[in-house]
């Protein structure tokens, strides 16, 4: 499963996410939007932060431990 955040560099939540997913088991990389134009345009960002599962936006915003456990169980 190919997932990782995309935020923006003064996003208070995405540390949060990122600490919520490795409490989960899951290993994930922050892109930072101000460094990735091309996933900016591509994912049409306008919020943080993003959470992308295998090439798909799955939350624009961050999302509750429930939803998050629920998106692992069904991936």
């Amino acid at each position: 499963m190919d997932i990782f955040i995309i935020a923006t560099q003064g996003c208070s939540h995405c540390s949060n996410l990122k600490h919520e997913l490795s409490d989960l088991g899951i290993d994930c990389e922050i892109k930072f939007a101000e460094e990735n134009a091309d996933l900016v345009e591509q994912y049409q960002i306008r919020h943080s932060p993003n959470l992308v599962v295998n090439g798909e936006v799955v939350f624009r915003r961050q999302p509750t431990e429930a939803e998050l456990k629920a998106l692992l169980s069904n991936k």
